[in-house]
């Protein structure tokens, strides 16, 4: 059973993910850097004494997940551009792992906002102990059509697990047939895409989210030494150069990646180009209905 003391981690960290999250919706406009809104996220994240769980996402249009800027990266906001922000803190271990989409300017794309949005707050009427979990995928893939539109059948949320942040179970966007069921104590991500493509990602080239895929002694003291930062800073989590203190982080991944010991994420592109809309919440399973963990009280 869930401890009062790690439940109150876990409410914590979600106030402050969802918090991170909100200010980064509200920083999306016209002329602004994706830079500058990956910066102020991840760092109000730290303001409040966490770690980053992964690299803040921005994802853009047809680009699903998996994109986040890099310390050269002068890409601006555009009118018309439909943006997606996934960030998540983490204290000792425990995760907050949310996300939301807003439009630039334009309400082309309202309803398919809407759409991902109306298919998470559905399943937060329901998600607890002992449901299904192909009824998630449903309730998912109905709202969605309702709208007008479809899910990403090959993007799901996911378990999430201390230090680990996609454990156990996947939680499909549509009906994929799993009747496992929820469990007491399990906490749950979940994390509907929705798109007027086809439903479908392809990968793209790499991105600059990585983790650390193995461990083995490294002759060069400096690229050991930095090694070493990885893994106290962001221990089993995903990391990119830009949140690392180290000036040189962009060129030592590099080399880490070339010896085998950090692999990068493929960004995620929907297949036919379609517009992606996504939201995402946080959820521990009690007694009865889940308890919503990624909700902001406004505090940034």
């Amino acid at each position: 059973m869930t401890s009062p003391t790690d439940l109150e981690k876990m409410r914590r960290v979600g106030r402050v993910s969802a918090n991170a999250r909100e200010k980064g919706m509200a920083m999306v406009d016209e002329g602004v850097k994706l830079f500058d809104v990956a910066e102020e996220v991840e760092g109000y994240i730290r303001s409040q004494g966490m770690k980053l769980a992964f690299p803040c996402n921005i994802s853009v249009n047809e680009v699903a997940a998996h994109y986040t800027p890099s310390v050269n990266d002068k890409t601006k906001f555009e009118i018309g551009d439909v943006v997606k922000i996934d960030c998540g803190a983490q204290l000792d271990g425990f995760v907050g792992d949310t996300a939301g989409t807003v439009e630039v300017g334009t309400r082309r794309f309202t309803d398919l906002i809407d759409a991902a949005r109306d298919a998470r707050d559905t399943v937060m009427e329901f998600i607890g102990e002992g449901v299904p979990i192909n009824e998630i995928g449903v309730a998912v893939e109905g709202t969605i059509k309702n709208h007008g539109y479809v899910p990403i059948k090959n993007l799901s949320g996911h378990q999430i697990e201390p230090y680990n942040l996609h454990a156990g179970l996947s939680i499909p966007n549509y009906d994929n047939g799993d009747d496992q069921l929820l469990k007491r104590d399990m906490v749950i991500a979940c994390e509907p895409f929705a798109t007027n493509g086809e439903g479908l990602i392809d990968n793209g080239k790499p991105g600059n989210i990585c983790r650390i895929i193995r461990e083995i002694p490294i002759a060069d003291p400096v690229l050991q030494d930095f090694f070493n930062y990885l893994k106290e800073e962001f221990a089993t989590f995903p990391f990119c150069a830009r949140s690392c203190d180290d000036p040189k982080a962009e060129q030592k991944i590099k080399s880490l990646i070339r010896h085998g010991l950090v692999s990068s994420y493929a960004i995620l592109i929907e297949k036919k180009k379609g517009c992606v809309t996504q939201f995402e919440h946080t959820v521990h399973i009690g007694e009865g209905r889940g308890e919503v963990l990624t909700i902001s009280d406004g505090g940034f």
